[in-house]
C-alpha cells in the first residue's frame, strides 16, 4: 500500500469529500473490498481563518509547513494540501519537506488543457480570485480566468465562508452561483467554470450545467490516485 498524505480541516466538509472520494477511486481502481491508504492531518480551521482574515500568512504557513513535516515523518508518499486558498503557502511545504506535493493548480491545468474550454471563469474565495497566486500557476499552465465583478466576489465568498464551510447547502445560493456563472458566459464568453474552492463542489456540479466543469477537488482526488499506481522508481 503507498500512503495519501492530507493536510486537511479547511474547511471539514470539504476534506471529508476527499476522504470519500480517494476511497471511492481505490475501490472502483481496485475492485473488493480494496480502499485508499491515507493519512490526515486535519487542521483546526478557526485559527486559520483568522490568520486569513488578519493576513498573516507567515503564521499560516507556519502552520502548514509543520504540518507537512508530521506526514513526512510518518512516511507519507505524496502530499496533498485539501484547500484551493492555502495554495498561495505551497512553497512553505515544498520547501519544508522533500516528499512529492502535488498542486492543485497544476493538476486543475492539465485537465482544462486536455478539454475545450479555453476561457473559464473561476469561482473562489475571494484570496484567491483577487490574488495573484492561484491564476498565475493556471497562467504558466497557458489556462487565462475570467472572474466574476467584485460584487459578485463578494457574494461568492461569503458563501463559502458562512454557509459551505458550516455544512449548510443552500438552495437559493446554488441559484446565485449558477446566476453568476449565466452571466459570465453572457457577458465575457466564458466557456468554462472553475470550482476553485475544495466547498463548492458540495453546491454545484457538471450535470447542473452544460459547459465544462473542473471540480479541483475531484481533479486533485484522480491525480493522487494515479500517483500512487506509477511504480515507486517513477514516482518518487
Amino acid at each position: 500500500m503507498t500512503t495519501i498524505g492530507l493536510i486537511g480541516g479547511m474547511s471539514w466538509e470539504s476534506t471529508a469529500v476527499y476522504y470519500r472520494l480517494l476511497n471511492e477511486g481505490a475501490r472502483a481502481r481496485g475492485g473488493g473490498l480494496h480502499s485508499a491508504d491515507v493519512m490526515l492531518h486535519s487542521l483546526d480551521f478557526a485559527p486559520i481563518a483568522e490568520m486569513q482574515a488578519q493576513g498573516d500568512w507567515d503564521a499560516a504557513g507556519d502552520v502548514l509547513a509543520d504540518s507537512a513535516r508530521r506526514l513526512e515523518r510518518a512516511q507519507a508518499r505524496c502530499i496533498l494540501l485539501c484547500t484551493n486558498t492555502m495554495h498561495k503557502l505551497a512553497d512553505r511545504i515544498t520547501g519544508a519537506t522533500r516528499t512529492p506535493f502535488l498542486h492543485l493548480a497544476d493538476v486543475t491545468a492539465r485537465a482544462i488543457r486536455a478539454g475545450t474550454s479555453r476561457r473559464p471563469l473561476l469561482l473562489a474565495t475571494r484570496f484567491t480570485m483577487e490574488q495573484r497566486f492561484y491564476r498565475d500557476r493556471l497562467l504558466a499552465h497557458g489556462v487565462e480566468t475570467l472572474l466574476p465583478d467584485e460584487t459578485q466576489r463578494l457574494e461568492v465568498h461569503r458563501i463559502i465562508y458562512e454557509e459551505l464551510c458550516r455544512g449548510r447547502i443552500e438552495p437559493g445560493s446554488k441559484a446565485r452561483y449558477l446566476e453568476i456563472i449565466g452571466e459570465a458566459v453572457a457577458g465575457q464568453g466564458a466557456d468554462g467554470v472553475i470550482l476553485g474552492c475544495t466547498e463548492i463542489g458540495l453546491l454545484i456540479a457538471q450535470e447542473d450545467l452544460a459547459l465544462p466543469v473542473f471540480d479541483t477537488t475531484r481533479l486533485h482526488v484522480d491525480a493522487a490516485l494515479d500517483f500512487i499506481a506509477e511504480p515507486a522508481s517513477r514516482a518518487a
